[in-house]
């Protein structure tokens, strides 16, 4: 069966975010006001063959923890669902 995955990264909260903070200083440079924060991640997804839901979950588990995100400054999440 194949599997759609939905990955967010982000970085730790408490690290800086210098993409992140350089957005929001410029929003109202835009004339987009009201924004406090902002932090900048990555969304990615991913088709997996799987036999079953809980084997798709472990593959893109792994494909985090090893290629995907950077664990020293990322955190991740991620869905899975039938296609």
């Amino acid at each position: 069966m194949t599997y759609l995955a939905q990955i967010v990264i982000m970085p730790h909260k408490e690290l800086l975010d210098p993409q992140g903070k350089t957005v929001a200083k410029n929003m109202s440079h835009v004339h987009i006001d009201g924004v406090e924060d902002v932090r900048i991640g990555k969304h990615i997804e991913m088709r997996v063959h799987a036999a079953t839901q809980e084997e798709a979950s472990e593959i893109v588990e792994q494909s985090c923890k090893k290629l995907l995100a950077n664990l020293i400054t990322e955190t991740y999440r991620f869905d899975i669902r039938p296609l």
